[in-house]
């Protein structure tokens, strides 16, 4: 029988139950998941690095998406306020679309 010890999406546990098995589930405090939660976008972010083309790679973005939503609200924002944080800081420090790669500082 698989240990998996990992936040898994809300439907997972259904999903497995159709498939004939039985899941053993535990509601997640908050401290635990906002823990858990961390945990699961470090193996989201892997997956990410790891994807072999663009297709694997937007399903994993899709993922990491998710928890930090997820994630923003256990923080007492939502994804409107997030999107205007991510704003107000693209407009003061610009965004990576330029692809800029700063290797050093030197000193005048």
């Amino acid at each position: 029988m698989p240990v998996y010890n990992k936040l898994v999406r809300d439907q997972i546990p259904e999903i497995i139950k159709a498939s004939g098995k039985t899941p053993i589930i535990k509601k997640l405090s908050d401290q635990d998941y906002i823990r858990f939660a961390k945990e699961k976008l470090g193996e989201e972010l892997n997956e990410y690095l790891e994807a072999k083309n663009d297709e694997e790679a937007v399903e994993e973005l899709a993922d990491l998406m998710e928890l930090i939503q997820c994630l923003a609200e256990k923080h007492g924002s939502s994804v409107e306020q997030l999107e205007s944080v991510r704003r107000e800081k693209a407009e003061k420090r610009g965004s990576f679309k330029e692809k800029l790669y700063l290797s050093e500082v030197l000193h005048t």
